[in-house]
């Protein structure tokens, strides 16, 4: 029931080190499966997405924020007969490499790293699963499939894409990634702007008077209002999210249609080749989006209350960069790089990146404890931290 230019287990690339194929399972439920069991995918439960982790119960945290968008992307594969499997594991990985406190974190490590190449979500996602889950005996890593790391990847710097051979090269060269790869990306635009929405309004960071200027929200809190006049505002407000995402995934089944029937591509292949990618919104509803991400941006992640608990997050993460690098007795045995010529440059690159491996992998509660304890200063434990 496939599209022809779905993915499919006979068209994969493969995996970096060839296992049997699975008995009961198709290839990419496997690499779903070996995702939900990482260590990474259960600390995201503890990971920043815009208020962090002990605030309230209610709002999303990195693991939520991937079920949301998992649960977005496969219903759309479905509708388009793209490959659901495949769908579903990209997303669940997409954030695997995300650092505590959100983005602030990450471009708080980005800075620390800058010397020594930068540190790129996206990027270490893929280093997660390629080397720094531990857990086969015959390979490192979780060995996935091309297809799954070619996801996963939605941003690399032209310096990283060179170093991933033929995984880098569509960066290099200006090619598109399949179509399940497309889907999942807008998957977690539909999801975090439309969810950030409804936990901005929870916290009282933004108001429903500042949202009635966006279409994307007026329209359907209007008709929300007409239809059930008198309901409980935080039923009024779900009420609101869920026709937005309905809209959202509507429009883009619909554009996304078009397009592929348009370029009629006939394979995978066909689609990496094509100069723009085929999932897509139509540019009204794309313009709409863009509308509410630009507004998201400066009223929630940019409110105050936010940006001072960013400042905090940056002094933690960076204090505990400089901390390991000083001084890699700190880390734990299986992260400490203990080489005899500390000043030779081979050796502190192998030492930075093993020192942004650890701290990424931390979640908010860990990392201002690991704060605590390598500075003897307890940190300020603001409640509003990072961006989505």
């Amino acid at each position: 029931m496939l599209a022809a230019c779905a993915a499919r287990d006979s068209n994969s690339r493969g995996r970096n080190y060839p296992e049997p194929p699975p008995k009961i399972r198709s290839e990419y439920q496997r690499d779903r499966d070996r995702i939900i069991h990482t260590g990474a995918f259960r600390r995201l439960m503890y990971k920043t997405q815009v208020f962090v982790y002990d605030e309230g119960d209610l709002y999303r945290t990195r693991l939520t924020h991937t079920l949301e968008v998992a649960q977005i992307a496969r219903s759309v594969a479905v509708a388009l007969g793209l490959n659901e499997a495949l769908t579903e594991a990209i997303a669940l990985a997409h954030d695997l490499g995300h650092t505590p406190f959100g983005h602030a974190g990450q471009e708080a490590l980005n800075d620390a790293m800058r010397k020594f190449g930068g540190f790129e979500h996206n990027f270490q996602s893929l280093r997660v699963v390629e080397l720094l889950e531990e857990k086969y005996a015959e390979f490192p890593g979780l060995n996935l499939t091309f297809e799954t790391r070619e996801g996963i990847l939605k941003h690399c710097s032209q310096a990283n894409a060179r170093r991933l051979g033929e995984l880098g090269r569509r960066f290099i060269e200006h090619r598109q990634p399949g179509l399940e790869a497309q889907l999942a990306n807008l998957a977690d635009e539909i999801a975090y702007n439309n969810h950030d929405v409804d936990d901005g309004l929870r916290a009282g960071l933004i108001r429903v008077e500042e949202l009635m200027r966006i279409d994307l929200f007026g329209s359907p809190y209007i008709e929300v209002c007409r239809r059930y006049p008198g309901l409980a505002t935080r039923r009024l407000i779900h009420e609101t999210v869920r026709r937005m995402i309905d809209a959202l995934v509507t429009d883009l089944i619909q554009q996304s249609r078009a397009n592929i029937q348009a370029a009629a591509p006939s394979s995978i292949e066909d689609v990496r080749s094509l100069p723009k990618p085929l999932i897509a919104f139509s540019p009204s509803v794309g313009s709409n989006s863009r509308v509410l991400a630009q507004f998201l941006r400066k009223q929630l992640y940019l409110h105050p209350r936010v940006q001072t608990a960013t400042q905090e997050a940056t002094r933690v993460v960076q204090a505990l960069f400089k901390a390991y690098m000083n001084n890699p007795a700190l880390l734990p045995r299986n992260q400490a790089v203990f080489a005899s010529d500390l000043n030779h440059a081979d050796t502190d690159m192998e030492r930075a990146r093993r020192v942004a491996d650890y701290i990424a992998g931390m979640t908010d509660r860990y990392a201002l404890r690991e704060y605590q304890r390598v500075s003897g200063q307890a940190p300020h434990e603001a409640k509003y931290s990072g961006t989505a």
